[in-house]
């Protein structure tokens, strides 16, 4: 199933990181400077944070790629060493001590049996030796399947970290140039240059908005 594109949490960093680089352009600084107050840029600003979503969507397929590279790497990221290592450390070490302590006991015990030493002891010593053996034997191969599953289930080549750092920077550009500019563009509230409002037709008799700071004369032209 394919990865939505909706925004990310943990992304919305790299999501204003572009909005500011976008607000930041000699394009969208040009548009907004005829409005010294400011109010322009937070009210487009607070528009693109509120859209983000949609402003994603525009860079979808390069945001999903970086969404499965990264989580790829992820995957691949071992685990710290903690509880969740006891497992595999028993695996490995199981089958050595296992197999040293059958040899010892089998060579003890047969020794015992040869030197005709009397009792059970030296019987006793060669079957612990041989439990042991099958004991080694079996964690052996349990350990050995558990590694190839293990190898078998997960790539031979994952993702380098520089994989990852491009996908994203990738994404940010395409975002940057397909999402986030065209978005402020459609969005920009006009300012000329100058000052001028055009006056409503005469029939109307409604106040000229230039000059209705200084009276109350419907506009003539």
């Amino acid at each position: 199933m394919a990865v939505p594109s909706s925004l990310c949490p943990e992304d919305r960093a790299d999501f204003e990181a572009v909005l500011h680089l976008a607000m930041s352009s000699a394009e969208i600084r040009g548009a907004l400077r005829p409005d010294p107050t400011g109010r322009a840029a937070a009210h487009l600003r607070a528009h693109a944070l509120a859209h983000a979503d949609a402003i994603t969507a525009a860079a979808g397929e390069p945001y999903r790629t970086y969404l499965a590279v990264r989580r790829a790497a992820r995957r691949e990221t071992p685990p710290p060493l903690g509880t969740g290592s006891l497992l595999p450390a028993l695996a490995v070490l199981t089958p050595l001590v296992s197999a040293v302590s059958a040899g010892a006991l089998l060579l003890l015990g047969g020794l015992l049996q040869v030197a005709g030493a009397p009792g059970p002891l030296p019987g006793s010593l060669v079957a612990a030796g041989w439990t042991l053996a099958l004991v080694a034997a079996v964690t052996g191969l349990v350990a050995l399947a558990a590694v190839l599953r293990t190898a078998l289930g997960r790539p031979t080549v994952p993702p380098a970290p520089d994989q990852v750092e491009h996908a994203r920077q990738a994404w940010r550009q395409v975002l940057l140039d397909h999402g986030m500019l065209p978005h402020l563009r459609r969005h920009l509230t006009p300012y000329p240059e100058a000052a001028v409002t055009p006056c409503s037709p005469p029939d109307t008799l409604a106040p000229c908005p230039a000059r209705a700071g200084k009276d109350r004369t419907p506009c003539s032209d």
